[in-house]
C-alpha cells in the first residue's frame, strides 16, 4: 500500500500524536512537517519508523507561500498514492485582551493559521488531482472558534473560525471527486500550546470544567483525526467534529 499522510506541525502536540499513530491506522508513509522544532520532528519521525511506516522529514515556514510550494515540490517527487492531509500547523500569541490585539500580532497569527493552512490545503488538492488517487483532508480547528476565547486569544479563535468556513466550502467543491474534507475542533487538550501562549497553568485552572471533568489528550484528538481520514468515515464530509469532552 502506498498511501501518504501529510502532517503539518508534526513536531509536537496533536500533530506529533497523529503522525505517531498513523502506522497503526494503515498509513505506510508519513510526511513529518515542522516549522522550527527540528528535534521534536526528528523524535516524531523516529516514532513513525518504529511503528513500521516510512517517515519523510520536511521543514517549511507555513507563513511563507514559497516555502509551502517548495515543500510540496519535494512531496510531488514521491511515488503517487492516496493522500491524507492533517492540516494542523498553528500558533497562538500570548494571552491578551481585545484592546491588545495589534495589527502586527493579528497578521502573524493569521499568516500561519489561515493563509498558511489554506495554501497547504490548496497544494494538497493540486497534488491529489495530479496523482489521481483521491484522498481526504482534516483541518484542525479549535473549540475557541465557537467559544471566542474572550480575554485570551480572540484573534486565534477568529483564525480557527476562518478554517472552519474554508473546510465547509472546500468540502462542497471537491465532494464529487471522491475527496472528503472535514475538521476537528479540540477542546482543552494537554499540549504545549498553553505554555507558548504564556498560560502554562491554564489546564490546572480550568481543565476540570468540561462536562467529562478533565482535559483531553493529544492521542484522543489523533484518534478522531485518523478516523475521519480513514475509509471507516467514507460517508463523512463537510463535518467539524468536536473533541471537547462535552464542552
Amino acid at each position: 500500500m502506498s498511501d501518504l499522510l501529510i502532517v503539518t506541525g508534526a513536531s509536537a502536540g496533536i500533530g506529533a500524536a497523529t503522525a505517531r499513530m498513523a502506522g497503526f491506522n494503515g498509513w505506510s508513509r508519513v510526511v513529518v512537517h515542522y516549522g522550527s522544532d527540528q528535534a521534536g520532528a526528528e523524535e516524531t519521525a523516529a516514532m513513525v519508523e518504529s511503528m513500521g511506516a516510512q517517515a519523510y522529514l520536511l521543514q517549511a515556514d507555513v507563513s511563507k507561500p514559497k516555502a509551502i510550494e517548495k515543500m510540496f515540490g519535494k512531496i510531488a517527487g514521491l511515488k503517487p498514492g492516496r493522500i491524507g492531509l492533517v492540516n494542523n500547523a498553528g500558533i497562538t500569541a500570548p494571552t491578551a485582551s481585545f484592546e491588545d490585539l495589534t495589527p502586527d500580532r493579528v497578521a502573524q497569527v493569521f499568516s500561519v493559521n489561515v493563509f498558511g493552512a489554506i495554501e497547504v490545503a490548496r497544494q494538497t488538492l493540486v497534488l491529489m488531482r495530479n496523482w489521481g488517487k483521491g484522498g481526504a483532508m482534516v483541518n484542525v480547528s479549535s473549540a475557541s472558534a465557537r467559544l471566542g476565547s474572550p480575554h485570551m486569544y480572540v484573534d486565534y479563535a477568529a483564525s480557527k473560525g476562518a478554517i472552519e468556513t474554508m473546510t465547509l466550502g472546500l468540502a462542497d467543491e471537491v465532494a464529487k471527486e471522491g475527496i472528503r474534507v472535514n475538521g476537528v475542533r479540540p477542546g482543552l487538550i494537554e499540549t504545549g500550546i498553553h505554555a507558548k501562549g504564556q498560560a502554562p497553568d491554564r489546564l490546572a485552572k480550568i481543565g476540570h470544567t468540561p462536562p467529562m471533568g478533565r482535559p483531553g489528550t493529544t492521542d484522543e484528538v489523533a484518534e478522531a483525526i485518523l478516523w475521519l481520514l480513514s475509509e471507516r468515515a467514507s460517508y463523512v464530509t463537510r463535518t467539524i467534529l468536536d473533541v471537547t469532552g462535552g464542552r
